[in-house]
């Protein structure tokens, strides 16, 4: 026997259908794009209890389940093209190679991860009207972006639990139910309004008082964690971050390559760095191969301090006389120059450090990295020793948003030190997104997390989360800070991310379980 979708109750679909198919659209469209302003860095938050509840509303407009995809699939559309607006500014570094493709990228991730929103929309319409739907499209919203950091390479960006960054306390429960267990409680809470055009008013208004009540738990107990902090650092360590914010446009030509590393060089020996055990630069910060021994590396060296450590971006490639292979890498190097450790980046930005199905992908669609060929992808997570520190996971750009995929096997670090670029995306909401995501990373593993960008937003994370000092986005200096020290190994960092994707895949089964279709159609 097969189960149609469960018919949507009278009164919601007969207000939402009276709506001509145009407005439902537009309504839809807005209301997705609304939800960005709940994402950082603005963190509008209570515009998600409009929001979700509209979607909700407006897919009873039409029973069948293209029907509900369709409507998931417009707001959907609304709410990633509004997110990743800020895409187009890494396109704009080079606008007479990128310039037009812009509409194409911004349209393409709202059509593409639309999808997503889509196929939530229809899996909560197999769930009953009220409560049942609101908690199953929760569920499914979760599954969802669960789903989106892995398939196609994942891209698990702006996860609704970040919205949360203003307010520690809330954060907290990433350490028990991670990222998407807080967004499961987000989209919940916030789509519960709608019920008041699915339930009688005395049962919805107790349920909308209910999620607020469970968001009230969350901000307590996250309260309560961090009365008990542990504000430790680790002895011995002194770390200066250097943020030289070299424009994105200036950084690769090859008549100021050398006067940029003098400039970092110069901010990291600038006063205080006798006390300074370890210098970290961003993200390919030493425009040179330092894998090959030579005078290039002897002057990055100089920036080290003496009996400790600098920690940079390069570039690495193969041998001279070797099949030509480049890799985005991380180098450790002391003041005489010795390589103490490597580390390749592990996923690579589609489009921006290589072209995926380059075969059949149109020859005027170029990487936005400089250079022609392609970088390859390093073998696999490492944990990385330098002296005087504790060993660190090495994180290149944007692998610190991929939550459960901080830390490779083996060994468990004492930190993770994360090295980008987000001059790419100028003064827009992708460098504050991004550095959401480092935030949530520290809290899952109980690890504190070392960021240093180009241009920002370089900070020094604790493993609350917690920013401890940073430098601005598009600022320029340095920051000098201990090392906070890391706590035992989290709930959610021991478990995956079993507990929210558990949690969600029974609510969802529960929810439609418990529907009861209106009629059954038998297969002969």
């Amino acid at each position: 026997m097969l189960m149609p979708p469960v018919p949507a109750l009278p009164r919601a679909a007969a207000r939402a259908t009276a709506l001509r198919p145009w407005h439902r659209h537009a309504m839809l469209a807005g209301a997705g794009a609304a939800t960005a302003l709940a994402l950082p860095p603005l963190h509008i938050v209570p515009v998600l209890w409009l929001s979700f509840p509209i979607l909700l509303w407006l897919m009873e407009a039409d029973a069948r389940p293209r029907g509900a995809f369709l409507a998931g699939w417009v707001f959907g559309i609304g709410h990633f093209a509004a997110g990743l607006y800020w895409v187009s500014h890494a396109l704009l570094v080079e606008p007479w190679r990128h310039g037009w493709l812009i509409p194409l990228a911004v349209g393409g991730f709202g059509v593409g991860l639309g999808v997503f929103t889509g196929l939530t929309a229809l899996a909560a319409r197999y769930a009953s009207p009220g409560l049942a739907r609101i908690l199953a499209f929760a569920a499914a919203w979760t599954l969802a972006e669960w789903v989106r950091s892995w398939l196609f390479t994942g891209f698990p960006w702006n996860l609704m639990g970040t919205v949360w960054m203003p307010l520690d306390s809330m954060l907290q429960s990433a350490a028990w139910i991670g990222t998407y267990g807080l967004g499961f409680l987000t989209v919940a809470a916030a789509s519960l309004p709608a019920a008041l055009v699915t339930m009688p008013r005395r049962r919805a208004v107790p349920a909308m008082l209910a999620g607020l009540l469970a968001l009230g738990l969350v901000w307590a107990a996250g309260t309560a964690r961090l009365a008990q902090a542990d504000a430790r650092q680790v002895p011995g360590v002194r770390l200066r971050l250097v943020q030289a914010g070299i424009p994105q446009a200036l950084k690769w030509r090859d008549d100021m390559r050398r006067a940029h590393v003098a400039d970092q060089i110069a901010l990291s020996r600038s006063p205080g760095f006798a006390d300074v055990t370890h210098v970290i630069w961003p993200e390919t910060a030493a425009p040179y191969f330092l894998d090959l021994d030579g005078p290039q590396r002897a002057m990055v060296a100089e920036a080290a301090p003496p009996d400790g450590a600098l920690i940079t971006g390069a570039p690495r490639r193969t041998p001279p006389g070797t099949p030509f292979q480049v890799w985005n890498s991380l180098f450790a190097i002391d003041s005489t120059g010795r390589v103490l450790a490597t580390y390749d980046k592990v996923h690579l930005v589609p489009f921006g450090e290589y072209i995926p199905l380059r075969s059949i992908i149109p020859a005027g669609i170029e990487k936005l990295t400089v250079g022609s060929v392609d970088f390859s992808a390093g073998a696999e997570r490492v944990t990385a020793s330098v002296p005087g520190a504790p060993p660190f996971s090495p994180l290149i750009c944007y692998e610190i948003i991929f939550p459960g995929a901080a830390v490779g096997d083996g060994q468990r670090p004492g930190w993770i030190v994360n090295l980008t670029n987000d001059g790419w995306f100028g003064i827009s909401s992708g460098p504050y997104q991004h550095f959401a995501s480092a935030r949530m990373r520290a809290i899952e593993e109980g690890l504190p997390v070392v960021r240093v960008a180009n241009t920002g937003i370089s900070a020094v994370i604790d493993a609350y989360g917690r920013v401890l000092g940073s430098i601005p986005l598009g600022g320029r200096g340095i920051l000098d800070s201990g090392l906070p020290a890391s706590l035992n190994s989290t709930p959610i960092a021991r478990s995956g991310m079993l507990i929210p994707l558990g949690i969600s895949a029974l609510a969802y089964v529960l929810c439609v379980a418990a529907s009861r279709p209106s009629r059954t159609l038998k297969i002969k």
